[in-house]
């Protein structure tokens, strides 16, 4: 039986990883606390009216956010993967994290457009300059965030 050589870097390396990623940090990503339309309203009620859409508004489901998360998180997760073993602190990984998935999830609602808007919202739209579903005003979509913090215990975030 042949001997193992490096245990000692292993070990190093291992209790170097565990250091790094024991900082009970978390990325949150989306429409965060805060953030509100001029008259009040949380941006994420009416981001969440759009993902899942709201039959007392006559407003269709428009599914931009899972549809993010499917095309990319994988993509997210091996990312973050990437930068922990590059030797990153779990923050700065965290929030490079951070910027790719917002940009997906901005991407996500500018490319989306099914279902197209009715015929009423459409001509509605058009004198104010738009056209696609999701983007009227640009505020949702300049309101999407992220931020790294630490985690908190059930209940108290």
């Amino acid at each position: 039986m042949g001997a193992v050589k490096g245990g000692d870097r292993i070990s190093k390396y291992i209790r170097d990883l565990a250091t790094r990623l024991n900082d009970n940090e978390i990325l949150r990503a989306g429409f965060l606390e805060g953030a509100t339309y001029p008259d009040g309203t949380p941006v994420a009620l009416v981001a969440a009216a759009n993902e899942f859409g709201d039959p007392a508004m006559n407003r269709p489901p428009r599914a931009f956010f899972r549809e993010a998360i499917a095309a990319n998180g994988k993509r997210w997760a091996k990312g973050l993967g990437k930068l922990i073993h590059a030797g990153n602190s779990t923050d700065r990984a965290l929030a490079l994290t951070g910027e790719l998935v917002r940009a997906d999830i901005q991407d996500s609602i500018r490319k989306f457009t099914s279902p197209p808007l009715s015929p009423r919202t459409r001509k509605k739209s058009a004198k104010a300059g738009f056209d696609k579903p999701l983007i009227d005003t640009a505020h949702m979509i300049n309101s999407v965030d992220y931020e790294v913090r630490k985690d908190e215990p059930a209940g108290n975030s």
